[in-house]
This record gives structure tokens, sequence and C-alpha cells, in this order.
């Protein structure tokens, strides 16, 4: 997300950090209609105590010369980290977003291994990035596109367009195989002001590429990062607009609150049962496994979609105003 403008806009929305109050969330996934930025919130957590001190994590390397990276993930079979780069408006269809490969060491060892513009390839605004054995999916404004992880061919594109996805964020494997995709219901105008014309809510791509609403509705609070807890057998869920932390199955008409935090959520990883989430709001990363903030990381402006490598217990930080990413050794 690229541009003075656009970063102040994005900072607001991530600082204010304010919950609507309106009707929860449904799993309807035939009807689309507009909704109000108005809701009503999940049943209120417990008070939250004062986030606790943390045993520090460790700064491993910091790698340079990406363009606004919004999302890692490691592959943990190949050994390679992938970084999404929008190079440029989050929702401009210019076809020049890339898919950066780079080394656990930190060095890059292609810097736009799959590009927007090239062999074929179209790509736009590339954010979330989920592992489906050999494929590499990405959300793409409206549609999901499929490469192999491997050569970086195109091989799928599911367009959820009909459906009115409006800014696809993060994407997820389930544990059915299923793909489940947030869509944070924000737009910006021509100069910068962040709109939420909506609606909230997460869609699922099936194995035949069926797409249909999972869960919509406000209680999401603009939802931005997802990720699976295979304990839990649920999704973690976590709001751009609001300040929660949400756990939800699929099926449940409405999530639940895990946690309260600073708000400004952006990604989330269940690593090693520690639910791991950055936040916009105040340049952190906590834990949030015990319902109570734990940080773990601050100073980093813009974290973006987080990642884990689970072989070296290593944090993947993007900072996405920063054109870098950031690789911490957890404690």
């Amino acid at each position: 997300m690229r541009g003075t403008i656009l970063w102040t806009a994005l900072g607001v929305l991530g600082v204010a950090c304010v919950r609507p109050d309106k009707a929860p969330a449904t799993t309807d996934s035939t009807v689309i209609r507009p909704e109000s930025t108005a809701a009503a919130p999940p049943a209120a957590p417990p008070p939250v105590p004062a986030p606790a001190p943390a045993a520090s994590a460790t700064k491993v390397a910091t790698v340079q010369g990406f363009l606004a990276p919004e999302s890692v993930l490691h592959d943990s079979v190949q050994d390679i980290y992938f970084v999404s780069n929008i190079n440029g408006s989050p929702m401009a269809k210019d076809n020049n977003g890339f898919i950066s490969r780079v080394r656990p060491d930190g060095a890059v060892e292609n810097l736009k291994f799959i590009e927007g513009g090239r062999t074929g390839v179209t790509l736009n605004a590339p954010k979330g990035l989920a592992l489906e054995g050999d494929t590499l999916w990405v959300a793409d404004i409206d549609v999901v596109r499929a490469f192999d992880a491997k050569t970086g061919a195109a091989i799928d594109t599911v367009s959820l367009s009909k459906l009115g996805a409006v800014f696809l964020n993060d994407i997820v494997v389930g544990l059915s195989g299923a793909l489940y995709i947030t869509d944070t219901g924000i737009r910006f105008d021509d100069v910068g002001n962040v709109l939420h014309p909506g609606p909230d809510r997460v869609f699922r791509v099936g194995p035949d590429r069926a797409v249909t609403q999972a869960i919509r509705g406000d209680t999401l609070g603009r939802p931005n990062g997802i990720a699976v807890d295979p304990v839990g057998k649920r999704f973690i869920i976590v709001e751009f607009g609001g300040r929660y932390v949400l756990g939800w199955k699929p099926g449940d008409k409405a999530p639940s609150v895990v946690a309260k935090g600073p708000g400004g959520f952006d990604g989330v990883v269940v690593a090693g049962g520690r639910i791991l989430v950055s936040s916009w709001a105040d340049s952190s990363v906590s834990s949030y496994e015990t319902g109570q903030e734990v940080k773990l990381i601050g100073g980093i402006a813009g974290p973006a979609d987080i990642g884990y490598d689970a072989k070296r217990n290593r944090l993947l930080i993007p900072s996405l105003p920063g054109n870098r990413v950031e690789i911490w050794q957890l404690p």
C-alpha cells in the first residue's frame, strides 16, 4: 500500500480501531446486501489485565528491497520464504504485483519469482499467501490465484467478483482442504480516505472451486488475518477495524472473542500453541494464547501479514511501508 496519503489513511484506520455496533454475522452463502458501518459487538470478554512482560525476541536479519511487502509465508518443503509485493495501490488492477523468494539466511533468491505482466501471469496487488501441497495460493483484490510453488507457473484463477468481493486480504487452507479468504470490505477514494462499503466476511472456495460466503457481518470487525488453530479445530480471525482476536468454526453464526488488544490487527499465525498477532495500532507483535496480551516485538512500522518458520522458531514480519522483511528469533 504505497503513497504518503495512503499510508496516512491506513495509519488512521489502524490506530482508530473503533468497533462498529450492529448486527451479528451470519452464514448466509447466497444473499448479498449492503451493510452499514454500525454493528453489535460479540459478547464482551472478561476484563483484560495489563500486557505481561515477555522473554525477548532477537532480530536475526532485515531484508530490504521489497515494494510494499504484504505477506510472508514459509514453504517448509522447499525451505524458502515467499513474500507478496503489492507494488502500488492495494486496489489497482495494474498487473505489476510480484512474489519474491527469500532464503532463511535473508538472501533474496529471486526478487520477482512470480511477476504480473510476464510469462502470462496476471498479478495486481497480491496480499495473503497459502500453500496447498505444491500450489501457492494468492489473494488478489477480488480473485484468488494459484501458482506452482516450485516453478512459479500460473495454474488457476478463481474469481469472487460475482459475490461482490471488495478487498480480499488473507487466505488459509482449512482442515477440510477448502480455502478461506477474508474480505476486509474497505476501499480508498481518490485522495486516500478509507471507505468501508462492506460487508465484512469470509469466503470459502471448495476443492471443486465452488465459491460461497462462509460468514458475514460487522461482528468480524473488518477481518484481516486468518489462521488455522489445529488444536481448537477452529479459525483465528483478527480485526483491522476493531480490537478483538476472534475464534470461529464453520457453521457458527458468529465468532467468539478469544482476546482483546490494541487493534489495527493485520497478520496472525498459530505457532506451537501460541496465537501471534501483528498490530498497526502500536507497531507490535504480541502473543494471545492465554487471552492476555504479551508483547513480543515492538517498533515495526506497518507490520502486515506475518509468517512463521517452525523449523527455526522464527517470526517473519513484513513492514509494508518500510519495504522490508524482518526475521526474528522467538524465545
